[in-house]
């Protein structure tokens, strides 16, 4: 038992010294996985779990449905983001199940950047035949993959 415990730790410690990238492809990887098993046309929902159980099972620290607060000049507004994962408490990573990408997909992951302070972002469209094709990677503002 103490064994198993000493691994899961020397593994979350390894994790959590991956830089951005490494991170992301681990992400990206744990994703098409999910994808490869499920396919297309189920609710986020599903992939969402289903993708924090993959990265969990490696030793990532992943946080659903996470709650942050919006401060708006000075005040807390009454409701707060949903985040759909912080994975490391570095990147974010929304999930989607639509036909397309739509610009306010991208727009809400920035914004989201932006107010967390984080730098990564990944949105991933689990609709896609092919999930590869419906990714975007954002950092510091721009979308470096899937344009």
């Amino acid at each position: 038992m103490n064994r198993e415990m000493d691994h899961a730790e020397t593994e979350t410690r390894r994790i959590s010294r991956l830089k951005h990238d490494e991170l992301s492809e681990l992400i990206i990887k744990s994703a098409i996985e999910v994808h490869r098993e499920l396919g297309p046309g189920l609710l986020e929902s599903i992939y969402e779990m289903c993708l924090a159980h993959e990265l969990r099972e490696q030793g990532v620290k992943v946080l659903q449905q996470l709650s942050v607060p919006i401060i708006y000049k000075g005040t807390r507004m009454p409701n707060d983001l949903r985040l759909d994962l912080l994975v490391d408490d570095r990147i974010i990573v929304e999930v989607k199940a639509v036909e397309e990408f739509h610009p306010v997909h991208q727009a809400q992951l920035l914004t989201y950047l932006k107010l967390t302070d984080k730098r990564v972002g990944l949105l991933l469209n689990f609709n896609s035949p092919v999930l590869v094709k419906g990714i975007k990677r954002m950092m510091n503002g721009y979308v470096l993959e899937g344009e």
